[in-house]
């Protein structure tokens, strides 16, 4: 097949020594994401990007590098996506070599459009100001663009292991992780701008780290005096996807999980004191719990005493709606309450009506969207599914406000890779976002108890069949966060695309750096 002339065009434009070396660079900076969190990367690829920027003849130049950056960047972060598609790969092997690149290439774009308005405002304090805020504008649109994907947001480079990314973490109680977001690439970018303002951006991790120290000394109030007993089934999507019409193989993963509950149970009993809570993972029960009361019997038996046992399962609203869904089934049997997913998977869960590819027949109906769960003998529960819990400011009903969140998912579509652990970085961030204790059972790991400052109680490890006893924390009240929302990063992010306008204008028009004799550009100054 011939390549057409822009298709040449194209190809030319996108092998360039500069586009390679951002897509290098964006790549790279990848490893400061969750789980490697080598956040120095971040300080080398933004000044990096910024100095890419600078040396643009244009802004649609600059806006080609931040584009190729990006799908860099997103490449690496986002790998692992592909392990769901050869979960099916008989099926759908066509889309293992373009599933990824497609989807970073969509997202890259929400990085070429700030780089292009920033090469518009003259390098310096200016240009970074603007990077910053129209980048967390962005991040902002894509919550909400295409059902929304705010998966890796910038912000979470600081969920570190130990007390550093603890502390580092807690302002994201005041501005969410997209005001870190911002206040990141400001520290980052300015750190390659010259000595002074690499000093000046110590300085701001300092101050910040300050902060994030006071909110940790900051308490929560009194456990609720709950235990819960997390199941871990250990499931994989391989041997569901074998087995999932065998009789036999649905009773033996039903009785996987009833033998865990009850070894669960027993050891919280010895605990003593508190209610029991028993919670199963994702789709974890291979019956349909809310038409099945022989199910939710047994499930009443193997969980005895415990207040409620809260369950991931199919449920069907109607002949034609079915819901990834959870329900509350209580000690004799019924079922006191069920919540139905609304943050659904592009293609994993349903199939959207604005692009014409479709994969199958029916997908998934969404929920309402969040709510509170009241279940007899316990307090609000905040339930969220799976994907939900990466979306910022939008996990719980802060109008019937709960005591905890509870977290199901299954994560074994997507093996032993990053993204499980990236998908348990963003849910430490919303319990620090909302001030509450989250629950978290997933089907093969991690299934774990967070408490409202983000830090790990207790944790099951990925591809581990067992349960996890632990006591579920107290809350704290109302952070800014959950008062305001996304309000406030868009606010900060204004600001800062304001600032690089207004010191913009004092500097005068944005020039090309190239190398004059002893000058040099360096992160898009003259030195």
């Amino acid at each position: 097949m011939a390549i057409t002339e822009t298709g040449k065009s194209f190809l030319v434009l996108f092998f360039k020594k500069e586009l390679l070396l951002s897509l290098i660079l964006g790549g790279f900076t990848a490893l400061a994401l969750p789980p490697f969190t080598l956040v120095p990367a971040l300080f080398i690829g933004i000044p990096g990007l910024l100095w890419l920027i600078g040396t643009a003849a244009t802004a649609r130049t600059a806006a080609w590098r931040g584009f190729a950056w990006g799908i860099g960047h997103h490449l690496v972060g986002l790998y692992w996506v592909t392990n769901a598609i050869l979960v099916e790969a008989a099926q759908f092997w066509w889309a293992v070599p373009i599933a990824v690149p497609l989807l970073a290439a969509v997202l890259a774009v929400f990085i070429a459009v700030p780089c292009g308005l920033a090469r518009k405002v003259p390098a310096g304090w200016a240009r970074v100001a603007m990077l910053a805020g129209t980048w967390e504008l962005g991040d902002v649109a894509r919550q909400f663009v295409l059902t929304g994907f705010p998966w890796n947001p910038l912000g979470s480079v600081w969920e570190m292991p130990g007390t550093l990314g603890l502390v580092f973490m807690q302002p994201a109680a005041w501005v969410g992780v997209g005001g870190l977001t911002l206040f990141t690439l400001l520290a980052a970018g300015g750190s390659g701008l010259g000595f002074r303002s690499f000093l000046a951006s110590v300085a701001a991790l300092a101050v910040w780290a300050g902060a994030g120290a006071m909110r940790l000394h900051e308490s929560a109030g009194a456990p609720p005096g709950i235990t819960a007993v997390l199941v871990q089934g250990n499931v994989s999507e391989l041997e569901h996807r074998d087995h999932w019409e065998d009789r036999v193989w649905m009773e033996q993963i039903f009785e996987r999980h009833l033998a865990l509950t009850r070894r669960g149970v027993a050891q919280a009993k010895d605990a003593g004191g508190n209610r029991v809570l028993v919670v199963w993972p994702e789709t974890a029960s291979p019956y349909w719990l809310a038409e099945d009361p022989g199910a939710r019997r047994a499930i009443a038996a193997a969980a005895a005493p415990a207040s409620a046992t809260i369950a991931g399962t199919i449920r069907a609203d109607g002949p034609t709606a079915i819901h990834n869904s959870l329900v509350a089934v209580m000690p004799d049997g019924g079922m006191s309450g069920y919540y139905d997913k609304h943050h659904l998977v592009p293609y994993g869960e349903y199939f959207p009506s604005y692009l014409p590819i479709r994969l199958g027949e029916q997908g998934f109906a969404p929920g309402p969207g969040p709510r509170t769960l009241h279940i007899p003998g316990l307090p609000p529960v905040g339930p969220l599914i799976c994907f939900e819990a990466v979306f910022p400011a939008g996990v719980v009903d802060e109008r019937d406000r709960p005591a905890f969140m509870l977290n199901i998912t299954n994560d074994s579509w997507f093996g032993n890779s990053t993204g499980p652990r990236q998908h348990f970085a963003a849910a430490r961030m919303r319990a620090i976002e909302e001030g509450l204790p989250l629950v978290r059972a997933a089907n093969t790991g991690i299934s774990a108890m967070i408490d409202s400052h983000g830090r790990v109680a207790a944790q099951l490890g990925i591809d581990r069949q067992g349960v996890l006893v632990a006591a579920i924390p107290g809350y704290m009240q109302p952070t800014p966060f959950s008062r305001c929302g996304l309000w406030l990063p868009v606010i900060f992010s204004t600001l800062s695309c304001f600032m690089g306008v207004v010191c913009g204008r004092t500097r005068g028009k944005p020039e090309r750096m190239e190398k004059v004799g002893p000058k040099i550009a360096i992160f898009g100054q003259k030195s």
